[in-house]
């Protein structure tokens, strides 16, 4: 007798950032949204931040899915994600004035941890004792509170419910402050501490569940997902610049750790990526522009972190790179943002290979902190055009369906969006999305 095996054919798609981040992850979910019932963060926390625009209105999203604007979807925050009330609730209370009620279709992971004001003053007191060793931390207390979680020590969302909370909250943060007294620094934790317990008890109003259960039977009733990332690809905590990389896994993997979802659940992979690079904060950078052009990037492109409003450094796209994050990801088609920013540039310089201890390399070294990384360049003919004005991918300008087509035959893989603008109607589509 002929075995019959029956198997379910439901994945999540996954969609993240190919580069350090601010690709325009919130944006282009937010144009997604409508395909998929399920958007879930899987990782990272505050120190995220994805801007949406849309009706004139910017908004900026930190621990909640991008997902949320939109009646009727469900969103979750993952157990991968570590959240603190303080700035949850700020959140919450911002997307209320917005009309938005979160108590409808947010649903947050008993297993994700909590970012306790100690984690924020260890961050804080860490990074300051460093000196010019500094790693560009957003100060949102992430590292310290991934620390506790990987050293058995932390308090998830779960812990809220116990009767016992208290009791839990003063032994973490006993051990907190035996760890700052190991550094010359000043706080006052009792003036942090009303405002995290207000966001506490506001989290205990929401809809807590076990996600990984509740993912994993969204699938089987055949409702799509959408796993969104924080942070990029080279900010990985192993595949990253290390050590200026993030505290989690930002790549795929990261995603069947951060939402309890099997390998084989994955489905399409959505890398993002701009038409040029950028960075926050200190580390690697081969083909950052520390001239006029840089000057003109970060200008042109409004180029200020979302959540810590710094400067970002500028450079242009690194191809060695996006082909490194693009493997280690199986990304499965690309999505180009801020090409718009591009407009004007007479000529667009594109990073295909480097110079490294004396030799030319198409891959990225392990050592690209010590080491000198010299970026060769090809150069391509720029556009002038308004892309902004442009509603059908049909009209883009010669130039960029070139450079478009560079990109694409240098990485196998098609370029479907489009963004020419920070508004949710300036994303064009180019190709079949699945």
């Amino acid at each position: 007798m002929q075995d019959t095996f029956i198997l379910n054919t439901m994945k999540a798609d996954v969609l993240l950032g190919l580069q350090w981040g601010d690709e325009g992850k919130g944006k282009v979910v937010d144009v997604l949204t409508p395909r998929y019932d399920v958007i879930a963060r899987f990782q990272g926390g505050p120190n995220a931040g994805h801007t949406l625009e849309f009706e004139g209105i910017k908004h900026v999203l930190h621990t909640i899915p991008s997902g949320i604007f939109h009646p009727g979807k469900v969103n979750v925050i993952g157990n991968g994600v570590v959240i603190d009330p303080v700035v949850f609730k700020k959140e919450i209370d911002a997307l209320a004035q917005r009309g938005v009620d979160v108590k409808k279709n947010l649903f947050i992971s008993r297993k994700a941890h909590l970012i306790l004001p100690t984690h924020r003053l260890l961050d804080a007191a860490s990074e300051a004792s460093k000196g010019t060793a500094k790693i560009g931390s957003t100060l949102k207390g992430i590292g310290p509170a991934y620390m506790d979680k990987t050293g058995r020590n932390g308090l998830r969302i779960g812990d809220l419910e116990h009767p016992q909370f208290r009791k839990m909250y003063d032994t973490l943060v006993a051990k907190h402050t035996e760890l700052l007294a190991h550094y010359e620094y000043d706080y006052n934790l009792e003036d942090l501490e009303p405002a995290f317990f207000e966001g506490v008890e506001l989290i205990k109003q929401l809809k807590l569940i076990d996600s990984e259960y509740r993912l994993n039977q969204y699938l089987d009733e055949g409702k799509a997902i959408l796993a969104e990332g924080a942070q990029g690809s080279l900010l990985d905590i192993d595949f990253g610049s290390y050590p200026f990389v993030t505290s989690s896994h930002t790549i795929t993997a990261g995603t069947c750790i951060g939402l309890g979802l099997a390998p084989g659940k994955i489905g399409e992979v959505y890398g993002i990526f701009k038409a040029y690079c950028t960075r926050v904060g200190s580390g690697p950078f081969p083909t950052e522009l520390n001239d006029a052009t840089g000057e003109e990037l970060r200008a042109k492109g409004h180029e200020f972190g979302a959540t810590t409003g710094r400067p970002r450094r500028c450079g242009w796209l690194d191809l060695p790179a996006l082909k490194y994050a693009i493997m280690l990801n199986g990304v499965t088609q690309l999505i180009m943002m801020k090409s718009d920013v591009l407009s004007g540039f007479d000529k667009i310089k594109v990073c295909t290979q480097y110079k490294y201890r004396g030799e030319i390399i198409d891959h990225v070294p392990y050592d690209v902190v010590n080491e000198e990384i010299v970026p060769v360049y090809e150069e391509m003919k720029g556009w002038s055009e308004d892309l902004m004005v442009i509603n059908d991918a049909e009209q883009l300008p010669a130039a960029l369906l070139s450079y478009i087509d560079y990109i694409e035959q240098a990485t196998g893989l098609p370029i479907t969006i489009v963004s020419v603008g920070p508004d949710r109607k300036q994303t064009l589509i180019r190709k079949v999305v699945a």
